[in-house]
């Protein structure tokens, strides 16, 4: 059984776009869809074309599927547009299924609060990011579903190099599947092979080497990041040190260090070691020194009371002021 209306919306398009396939490949078979599937864009449909869509019956068929991609661009500035489909969803045709995804952002707010009243006629689906803690668990459920495994250290040089952007991130995993038999072991080798990230250089590498007090080790990894800015950004860097530090700031603050609390802040088991090290090495006072100065560099990399050093050198600065 389907709903009449579907509204999809937040700010991750990966799950956006995962449910609006997923009713493309699954509502009506491939006779039906010749003609009673719509797939149109906010940008090139006006409010009235819209409805005007939904309201028309289906040819040899139970539904028709209307699909409104990219929602977040459809005009809805003049009161009647709004008004047609708040109509429309206060009552829509049986026979329709309209799903519309709305990327980024939530509908306009007079249409929005009059779908959240329709519960018998509207689905509200509210697609929000993975946080960092989420993001591990996600990739190795994800590569699990596809019969691979995959270790720690590939899952974080994924996460660094993509962020937590969800297409990203199953896209690049799709280029690995077509080069492994099924049921192999994703490494950091095959990740640095068929991804081209850097196993040794790299953000995670660099907070082990600062979790052990590993100067020789970090530096050799900051100077690889400033032969190389555009594919090791600053601004990519802080955020993960900032992130990194505040993790082990919180564990300082737990009573119990236990392997059940380090995994409810997200330190997944591999990495147990690594911070029971950073731990020992960073004081709760240090750590808000720590946290000072890499804020200090995120001002100064944007060029705010600094006017002569670069990525590199700020970063080089910053891993001396930590582990010195």
């Amino acid at each position: 059984m389907f709903y009449p209306v579907y509204i999809l919306h937040g700010k991750e398009p990966y799950y956006i776009d995962l449910v609006s396939n997923f009713m493309i490949d699954n509502v009506l078979d491939e006779t039906e869809k010749t003609f009673n599937q719509v797939v149109v864009y906010g940008k090139d449909t006006p409010a009235a074309v819209l409805v005007d869509q939904c309201k028309r019956y289906p040819m040899m068929g139970q539904y028709q599927l209307v699909v409104l991609r990219e929602a977040q661009d459809l005009d809805l500035k003049k009161e009647e547009d709004q008004q047609l489909l708040i109509s429309y969803i206060r009552n829509p045709s049986p026979s329709t299924i309209l799903v519309m995804g709305f990327k980024y952002k939530s509908p306009a707010t007079k249409f929005f609060n009059a779908a959240k009243k329709e519960e018998k006629n509207v689905v509200l689906f509210d697609s929000k990011p993975k946080s960092d803690n989420e993001l591990p668990v996600w990739i190795s459920e994800q590569v699990k579903e596809k019969g691979y495994g995959i270790n720690s250290k590939a899952i974080n040089m994924l996460i660094e190099y993509l962020g937590n952007n969800l297409e990203k991130i199953e896209n690049e995993l799709g280029k690995l599947y077509i080069n492994l038999p099924k049921e192999s072991q994703i490494t950091e080798d095959v990740v640095e092979k068929n991804i081209g990230i850097s196993k040794d250089y790299n953000v995670f590498e660099l907070q082990r080497s600062i979790s052990y007090r590993n100067a020789f080790k970090a530096n050799q990894i900051v100077s690889y990041f400033a032969s190389n800015p555009k594919e090791n950004s600053i601004f990519k860097v802080l955020p993960m040190l900032f992130g990194y530090f505040n993790k082990i700031l919180l564990l300082h603050s737990l009573e119990k260090k236990t392997p059940e609390a380090m995994r409810n802040i997200g330190v997944y088991d591999s990495n147990f070691t690594e911070y029971s090290q950073a731990l020992r090495n960073y004081s709760p006072e240090k750590i808000h020194s720590i946290i000072s100065w890499i804020r200090e560099a995120n001002i100064r990399a944007l060029g705010i009371d600094n006017y002569s050093v670069n990525e590199g050198e700020l970063m080089k600065e910053l891993i001396y002021k930590i582990l010195h």
